[in-house]
Formats: C-alpha cells, structure tokens, sequence
C-alpha cells in the first residue's frame, strides 16, 4: 500500500479530476481523419494516471506507486514548490496536463 506522503503529494500535484483528465487525453489525441479509441489516448504515463485516479488507495499497485512518485518528481522538477498557477506556454501547460497537472488550477489542499 501507498505510504500517505506519497498519497497526499501526489493527489496535492494531481489537480486534474479523472473525468478531466480523460477529455483532456481524448482531445490531445484527435485528429480529423481519425481518433484513438478513449482507453488508448494520450501517453502511456497519462493513461496509468488516469487508472491510479479510479482506483482505491488499497487497489494500488507497486507499479502504480513507482507513476506517482515519477509523476509527483516531474511536476516538481518543472514548476515552483508552492505550485502557484502559473500560466506559461502551451506547449509546456499541454504536457503537464497530460500527465494531471494544470499548472493554470489552484492546488488542492
């Protein structure tokens, strides 16, 4: 099971909800001449936040607990500690969202 610092941490970076980090993966991956079936969209490390995010805390696996701490390192090693929305450029907030994090979002606290 997930020690609760990772827990919190990762839910304190992740201020995406499941539902709007799924629209977001779908968005990020359609295309005029075809898209990618719902469950296949967006980077592999998004999809495996989306499944932490629907799972229970007593569900999680050791392999979900290595994505969190990666996912929890990236977004830190990108923005500021008080993770302050902060607008930037699109590219950088895309790939950000695309693993949970908006850095535009309040954090959750």
């Amino acid at each position: 099971m997930v020690d609760d610092e990772l827990w919190n941490e990762f839910h304190r970076v992740v201020n995406m909800s499941s539902k709007e980090l799924s629209d977001w993966l779908r968005t990020r991956d359609a295309a005029p001449e075809d898209e990618v079936l719902p469950e296949h969209a967006g980077p592999e490390t998004g999809q495996h936040v989306l499944h932490i995010l629907r799972k229970r805390r007593t569900d999680l696996t050791d392999d979900d607990t290595r994505v969190m701490r990666r996912v929890a390192d990236r977004v830190y090693a990108e923005r500021r500690e008080d993770l302050e929305p902060t607008a930037g450029e699109a590219h950088w907030r895309h790939r950000l969202m695309s693993v949970g994090h908006d850095p535009l979002k309040p954090i959750r606290e």
